[in-house]
């Protein structure tokens, strides 16, 4: 019987370690980026319901700054988990409505409002380029990481503002991915549609920011106030 031998194995240098495990985080970074797709694909629904950076439901409420009674608009809940949020804070005599263009997405949501004991929230499937509401409806709009997944986001601001009432507000969170969109952009976006600054917190890579219609008596589209405690001074904006 012939003894197998074995040549010993030479450890690998720990700079070639670094230089495969750059390699892989490479790829998967890569595939990352290039597979995140607009509309987020249904399938990948798991990772909506991750908190992110800065875009916490703290802030939220205090960007938002949801009331009992009133009618909001949430365009693109992803899963729900901003409106699973939201909608108790609006109380019984309270509406939220959810928009979205994949019924998979809205179906979540309702599952998940039934589950929870909601019936205050109502869906529809549109596009927010066209909202199919009349003007001056919604108390408050906003959306958190939906407006960079919507092709000409000028026109869903439009429509944003067209559908809210005297006094509205509107809440935009962005956080970085493929289809983020700059806070500069953003505040450039709005001011062509008629919207003003009130408040931002978090910086450019995951914002939270609320706008209001600007009044026709208003000299310009001015911002009124920043949020002091957060901003980012250096926009980041490509």
């Amino acid at each position: 019987m012939h003894r197998i031998t074995t040549a010993p194995v030479a450890p690998i240098p720990a700079r070639t370690r670094w230089a495969v495990a750059a390699g892989v985080g490479a790829a998967l970074a890569a595939a990352w980026w290039l597979g995140d797709t607009a509309p987020y694909p249904y399938a990948q629904r798991g990772l909506l319901d991750v908190p992110l950076p800065f875009l916490t439901a703290d802030r939220m409420d205090a960007v938002l700054r949801p009331r009992p009674g009133e009618r909001i608009l949430e365009i693109g809940p992803g899963t729900g988990l901003q409106s699973l949020h939201v909608a108790p804070q609006l109380g019984p005599e309270g509406r939220l409505d959810v928009l979205d263009i994949q019924q998979e997405m809205l179906d979540h949501v309702m599952c998940r409002a039934e589950r929870d004991g909601l019936a205050t929230i109502r869906t529809t499937r549109s596009d927010a380029r066209e909202l199919p509401y009349a003007d001056g409806t919604f108390d408050a709009v906003y959306a958190v990481t939906a407006l960079g997944e919507i092709p000409e986001p000028d026109r869903v601001l439009r429509e944003a503002a067209r559908v809210l009432a005297p006094g509205g507000r509107l809440v935009i969170g962005e956080f970085f991915d493929r289809h983020w969109i700059p806070f500069g952009r953003l505040h450039r976006l709005a001011d062509a549609a008629g919207l003003h600054l009130t408040e931002r917190r978090g910086p450019s890579p995951a914002y939270l920011a609320r706008f209001r219609p600007c009044r026709a008596d208003a000299p310009g589209h001015q911002s009124e106030r920043l949020a002091h405690s957060d901003r980012d001074t250096n926009d980041g904006e490509a």
